[in-house]
């Protein structure tokens, strides 16, 4: 496949999996619990066999984004990728509500308090473990790279495309019911190092962002809110 790595969107409830496609192909997310099904359909729609997924690529760990992971592992085969500071989360099952930065989110996170014992995520081991450092996707036949944004959490990192195309997971969120419009989470464990980390996206080229929760947008939101 030649050209602009194709980018496919599997919504798996409140959060959002994507599948880019170019020589090789990377997922990025595994869902809330209870989403291989869903992710697995999603490939149908697009033609696609769970064993071309060579990598599944966590953002951070947070149990929406990791729920479904040792499924989408055992499904795929591919190896997973996850920054070391939040890795404990899918290995030892953590489960982590991140602080809410409004009134809004302190009463989800409240909400959230409620239900977070029932919550089950099926531990499995983290294949690569990510630093500080970038690393390429080269070897998965994918066109971009993998590079630490810390601010939603002190593991989240974003994976951005030589195309400019840019998936930050929860570094930026979009749409009801969590925000009115794109912008900054509304959960997170430091907005400053958040603004940080669209800043080295920013400056590294990203141009279109695909945030895990709701519709891509523009960058120069982003750059605006700076």
């Amino acid at each position: 496949m030649n050209g602009k790595p194709e980018i496919h969107t599997l919504a798996l409830g409140i959060c959002n999996a994507y599948v880019i496609r170019a020589q090789g192909s990377v997922a990025i997310e595994g869902g809330a619990p209870g989403k291989a099904a869903v992710f697995r359909k999603g490939l149908e729609r697009i033609g696609m066999d769970p064993g071309e997924i060579g990598l599944l690529i966590l953002t951070h760990g947070h149990w929406d984004h990791i729920g479904s992971a040792h499924d989408l592992q055992a499904m795929t085969g591919a190896p997973i990728a996850m920054h070391e500071a939040d890795k404990a989360c899918l290995e030892q099952a953590v489960i982590r509500i991140p602080p809410g930065t409004s009134a809004w989110s302190r009463f989800l996170v409240r909400l959230m308090g409620g239900f977070e014992s029932r919550i089950r995520i099926e531990p499995c081991r983290v294949d690569l473990v990510l630093g500080d450092d970038e690393m390429s996707l080269a070897d998965f036949g994918v066109p971009g790279t993998v590079l630490h944004t810390p601010g939603h959490s002190q593991g989240s990192v974003s994976v951005l495309l030589d195309s400019g195309d840019c998936f930050v997971g929860d570094l930026a969120m979009n749409g009801l019911p969590l925000r009115i419009g794109p912008g900054p989470p509304i959960f997170a464990e430091d907005l400053n190092r958040v603004r940080q980390s669209w800043k080295s996206l920013l400056d590294r080229g990203a141009k279109t962002i695909y945030p895990a929760h709701g519709k891509s947008f523009s960058a120069d939101i982003l750059r605006k809110q700076l």
